[in-house]
């Protein structure tokens, strides 16, 4: 199973630079886009809609903000809008297909690097996900057995090895030291998996680069978009790649090749 996940920075601007010619060509089987940008109005016209995949969009209420989408070759036994949060869910970050006993989720964490107003937002975003991510723990482990990947931008870089310049970082929104801490959670105790450091341990390894400067000529970037899976997952990745060879955003698109079997989660 080959997925797919990319934020898009609006899916129109995307589309023009070429997003879904390439997507024809790489025989994904589930697609994961983030910050979407658009209402259904918007993105009414056929190409948003690519006629080999079931297309599945959740925008946020605010016009122009934040929205997630996911297309998959193989129609999903279920669609989840949303993880329950009354803040959260309003502004498009989640978006969840169900093949089988396995989830893929189209995920967006809000960023902080605006203003404090939206880091502490942030925050209590990390604090809801936390709880929704121990009950997917549980389902996983001995509840119903379902297994899960959420795929898409975190917003944060989890170790040195991230982000090239890590030092003059440690004071911003996305190298947090309490943003850190509670991925070492995800990827701790509660027994997540970052599927792209099981088959990829190379430093200069990136998703997103700055605008500003020469951030993506001189690879001045952070590693922020993940494909992150529950424990009976684990092994399951096969091969990582980041694709860079053309640039649809300030991200870049996280392809991963997985050994799964929807019908049982592995």
């Amino acid at each position: 199973m080959r997925i797919v996940t990319l934020n898009v920075n609006g899916i129109r601007a995307a589309a023009r630079k070429g997003l879904f010619d390439w997507l024809a060509r790489e025989r994904a089987d589930v697609v994961c886009l983030q910050e979407v940008r658009a209402q259904a109005d918007q993105i009414a016209a056929p190409q948003f809609h690519p006629a080999k995949f079931h297309c599945f969009y959740e925008p946020a209420e605010r016009k122009g903000y934040s929205g997630v989408a996911l297309f998959s070759r193989r129609e999903p036994d279920e669609i989840i809008r949303g993880f329950g949060s009354t803040e959260f869910d309003a502004e498009g970050r989640y978006l969840e297909a169900r093949f089988g006993a396995l989830s893929v989720v189209s995920l967006y964490l809000p960023s902080g690097s605006s203003s404090e107003e939206r880091q502490q937002a942030k925050f209590r975003f990390m604090t809801e996900f936390r709880v929704h991510l121990a009950r997917m723990g549980q389902d996983a482990a001995g509840g119903t057995g379902r297994q899960y990947l959420l795929c898409g931008d975190w917003n944060i870089a989890h170790k040195e090895i991230d982000l090239k310049n890590w030092r003059s970082n440690q004071k911003n929104s996305g190298f947090l030291p309490e943003e850190r801490s509670w991925l070492d959670d995800v990827l701790g105790p509660l027994g997540f998996t970052d599927s792209f450091r099981e088959v990829n341990p190379d430093p200069d390894q990136y998703t997103w680069w700055s605008n500003r400067g020469q951030a993506w000529a001189k690879n001045v970037g952070w590693r922020i978009d993940y494909q992150i899976g529950t424990p009976g997952l684990k092994g399951a990745a096969r091969r990582a790649a980041i694709y860079k060879d053309s640039r649809f955003s300030d991200h870049a698109p996280l392809l991963m090749d997985f050994e799964l079997d929807a019908g049982t989660g592995r």
